[in-house]
């Protein structure tokens, strides 16, 4: 079962998908309101993206997470934040997937294809045993550029809602030169500058 966490040893290096590194090229086929097209890395740049990935379509865990990322869809998109959620299933598979699910019927977003691993490779999530993905969402800028990086094992479900809190961090931070956020920031709330007046003072 795609699910079920297994111990995968070949894992055990250190991740390309590195902060502050460039995502890889790519061009796939997606499929995306409705119908299937094509999307490329230098689409992707110019604005805010989020990458999900996951195991397999018509599996357990991954609908809860796609449907619960559907559900703060909107609001991501008002921060001008595109998401690509992708699988090494293809884009006819991810159609098929809409097509029958009521929860993934909620998804307004890309779903990306990435049948020969390009992507998953690229973002070294891939559990080459098994051609599937880890649970890996990536946060990118404008530039390019990776600013969160999370994995989960494949047992183990994401919340969107800290996930959008973390996208309006790596915004502020970006937006805001010197300017940190600490622990659990919100929007609103007091940032930090960091300098040698606050060392042994937090």
């Amino acid at each position: 079962m795609p699910d079920q966490p297994k111990r995968v040893p070949e894992l055990a290096h250190t991740f390309m998908a590195k902060i502050n590194t460039t995502i890889p090229d790519f061009k796939v086929e997606a499929f995306h309101n409705g119908e299937f097209k094509t999307v490329t890395s230098d689409e992707v740049k110019g604005k805010w993206a989020v990458f999900c990935f996951y195991p397999a379509d018509f599996t357990f865990v991954c609908p809860t997470e796609l449907g619960d990322l559907a559900d703060h869809y909107e609001e991501l998109q008002k921060m001008d934040v595109e998401v690509y959620s992708v699988s090494t299933d293809t884009h006819f598979v991810h159609k098929a997937w809409h097509d029958s699910s009521e929860t993934i019927g909620k998804i307004n977003f890309p779903m990306l294809g990435d049948p020969r691993g390009v992507l998953t490779r690229g973002f070294d999530v891939m559990i080459e045993e098994e051609g599937l993905a880890l649970r890996g969402t990536f946060v990118v800028n404008p530039e390019g550029q990776i600013k969160v990086a999370e994995i989960h094992d494949l047992g183990i479900g994401r919340s969107a809602k800290d996930l959008v809190r973390k996208v309006k961090a790596a915004q502020y931070v970006a937006n805001n030169d010197g300017q940190v956020c600490p622990a659990k920031w919100e929007p609103g709330e007091e940032t930090l500058t960091p300098s040698l007046d606050l060392v042994g003072k937090i």
